[in-house]
């Protein structure tokens, strides 16, 4: 899986990198990105049967991108934007039609696990796993406080903190697309205490949060 999701979404913006930074840039890019992904995919270990699974098939791509970024001469701004743009173009990957289909599921089947995740915990999680406290509101709508992120930790290990808090607010694009509502008040990535994350099945949500 990340694997797919590196290839995948280095193929999906390859155009976009191009027309925004030119041709040398994308050759530069994509040559650094792979030597770097490949060094940081094989120390990248399997957390489990985690329900943040598939958020952490991102992390070795996203390490690999942003440090190659930076090492362009981007500045942490242009970094996040363009961290942005290549995950729209994964996203929208999916014909806008069933992004909504595939939000709801999506939500059903993390509500679930969470609760199993929860209680998982209580046991011990690898380091690059994510602590949780789950909150089941009402049939639409669940709350997750996330109180250690796996992000920040792989982060870290491989020197691209920089890339927090600005993949965080990922979190609205996708569920902007996907048709669901979504909000928190706190961040980790940002220095606060918890990511306070509700959810709601069917909802609305700000493609990017507000001040960003």
């Amino acid at each position: 899986m990340m694997k797919f999701i590196y290839h995948l979404t280095m193929t999906r913006s390859r155009k976009m990198i191009t027309e925004k930074y030119g041709v040398v840039f994308w050759r530069d890019f994509k040559d650094r990105s792979d030597r770097s992904f490949k060094k940081v995919l094989e120390r990248t270990p399997d957390i489990g049967k985690s329900v943040f699974s598939f958020n952490y098939a991102y992390a070795p791509s996203y390490v690999a991108w942003y440090r190659t970024m930076r090492g362009l001469g981007l500045d942490a701004k242009q970094a996040d934007e363009l961290m942005w743009l290549m995950n729209e173009k994964m996203l929208l990957t999916i014909p806008k039609p069933f992004l909504h289909m595939a939000g709801k599921t999506y939500l059903n089947s993390f509500r679930k696990k969470a609760a199993k995740h929860e209680l998982r915990q209580k046991k011990g999680l690898h380091p690059y796993d994510w602590e949780i406290a789950y909150r089941d509101i009402d049939e639409n709508s669940f709350e997750i406080d996330i109180t250690k992120c796996g992000f920040i930790a792989f982060a870290k290990e491989f020197g691209a903190e920089g890339m927090l808090p600005g993949i965080c607010s990922i979190d609205y694009m996708i569920s902007h697309y996907m048709g669901n509502g979504f909000k928190r008040t706190k961040t980790l990535g940002c220095g606060d205490n918890c990511c306070d994350c509700h959810y709601e099945l069917k909802g609305e949500c700000p493609i990017r949060p507000d001040g960003v």
